[in-house]
C-alpha cells in the first residue's frame, strides 16, 4: 500500500506504538490527542501503512529569537522574533525501525513549513532535538543554537536546531 502522512485521528490506535523511547511513547498515546483535539496547541501527524501507525511528528507555530541564529544564517532576517515552526517531537515505532519513517515525516514538517510561510509567515523550522537525534537533524541542514541554560532534572538536555526556510531541501534522500 506504501506510507502516507496525515494528520492523527481521534480513532487512530495508539496504545501499541513503541518507539523506545518512553517519553515520546507517553506523550503520543496520552496526550497528542488532547493536545490537537481538546486545547489546539498542537497537531501531531502520522505516517500509516495499511491503518498502521509507524511514526508521528508534533508540530506548533512559535517564534525564534534571531540573536539565536548564528549569524551566517540570519543576514535578512528582522532583529526582532520571527515566527518558525516548531517540531515538537518526532518518533518512528521500533518495529518499522529502518523504512525511513523519520525522513518521511520530516519531509512532510518541511512541506508545512512553507505552507507556514506562504500563509501566514514563518523564516524556518526549529527542534529541541535529544541527544541523539542531533545527528539525524545536521544531515538536513539544522545547525545548532546556543542552549538557554536550565535543568531537567534527570534527563537528557536537548539540543536546540534551526534550519531556515530557504536551506530546506527540496528533495529528501
Amino acid at each position: 500500500m506504501g506510507i502516507a502522512v496525515r494528520q492523527l485521528r481521534l480513532e487512530d490506535e495508539r496504545s501499541h506504538f513503541h518507539s523506545g523511547n518512553i517519553d515520546l511513547d507517553r506523550f503520543f498515546q496520552k496526550y497528542a490527542g488532547q493536545n490537537q483535539f481538546r486545547h489546539h496547541i498542537g497537531t501531531t501527524y502520522v505516517a500509516v501503512d495499511g491503518g498502521q501507525v509507524l511514526g508521528f511528528a508534533t508540530v506548533a507555530p512559535s517564534e525564534i529569537d534571531v540573536e539565536r541564529i548564528p549569524a551566517s544564517r540570519r543576514k535578512r532576517l528582522p532583529k526582532y522574533p520571527t515566527p518558525v515552526l516548531r517540531l515538537a517531537r518526532l518518533a518512528a515505532d521500533e518495529r518499522a525501525r529502518g523504512r525511513g519513517i523519520g525522513r518521511v515525516l520530516l519531509r512532510a514538517v518541511f512541506v508545512l513549513a512553507k505552507q507556514m510561510s506562504r500563509d501566514y509567515g514563518c523564516v524556518g523550522v526549529v527542534v529541541d532535538a535529544k541527544p541523539d537525534a542531533v545527528s539525524f537533524y545536521e544531515r538536513y541542514g539544522f545547525v545548532v543554537l546556543p542552549s538557554i541554560t536550565g535543568q531537567l532534572g534527570d534527563q537528557p538536555q536537548p539540543q536546540p536546531m534551526f534550519l531556515e526556510l530557504g536551506a530546506i531541501p527540496d528533495s529528501i534522500k
